[in-house]
């Protein structure tokens, strides 16, 4: 039986720069924790933009915290087919040759020139987990799902660093697709 981790099934979102924060929200603006997400610094908060993109706008898409150096906006394809844009699989970070779209938040908005991505489905694991697992940071793994409508997710990254915490993260499409709900644990195969 291989290494389990739980499932943390990841909603459209963004990540803000503070440039950007404070021109959709004001200038000095903080963000406001609403919930501690599970990998360590990290968090849900209570800000919420408007994403507009060639073909629709999706409304109230929250932003996690804290800011970044650079602004990325997370949807699953079924989000950017509603928007009408092609965004690539790409690790986080990743942002070159990426599509971008306007943000609309209270005070102002921001047109991305890019940004926009479908994230690769990745594990978090600390040091030791990954250790324990077997596995070290920027392996590509296969991870099975039991169940009604088990399958074996392949081009999986392994993110592994003293910020991160053992959970993997899949889409609303990929969650969908395989039956899933948070926490509930997936098997690492080598």
């Amino acid at each position: 039986m291989g290494y389990k981790v739980p499932v943390g099934l990841s909603n459209k979102h963004l990540h803000l720069s503070s440039k950007d924060l404070e021109t959709l929200f004001g200038e000095g603006y903080e963000l406001h924790p609403t919930k501690p997400l599970k990998q360590p610094g990290q968090f849900a908060s209570e800000e919420k933009v408007d994403i507009v993109g060639p073909k629709g706008t999706l409304k109230g898409i929250r932003v996690l915290g804290p800011v970044r150096p650079e602004t990325q906006v997370e949807l699953a394809m079924t989000d950017c087919r509603v928007i009408g844009v092609s965004a690539p699989v790409r690790e986080s970070g990743k942002l070159e040759g990426t599509p971008g779209v306007k943000l609309i938040g209270p005070k102002g908005e921001v047109e991305l020139e890019k940004g926009v991505i479908v994230a690769l489905r990745h594990i978090h694991l600390n040091p030791e987990q990954a250790k324990e697992a077997g596995v070290a940071d920027k392996d590509v793994v296969s991870v099975k799902v039991g169940g009604e409508r088990g399958l074996i997710f392949d081009n999986v990254l392994i993110r592994s660093g003293e910020a991160h915490e053992r959970e993997i993260h899949l889409d609303t499409d990929e969650g969908n697709a395989a039956g899933l709900k948070n926490d509930v644990e997936v098997e690492i195969l080598k």
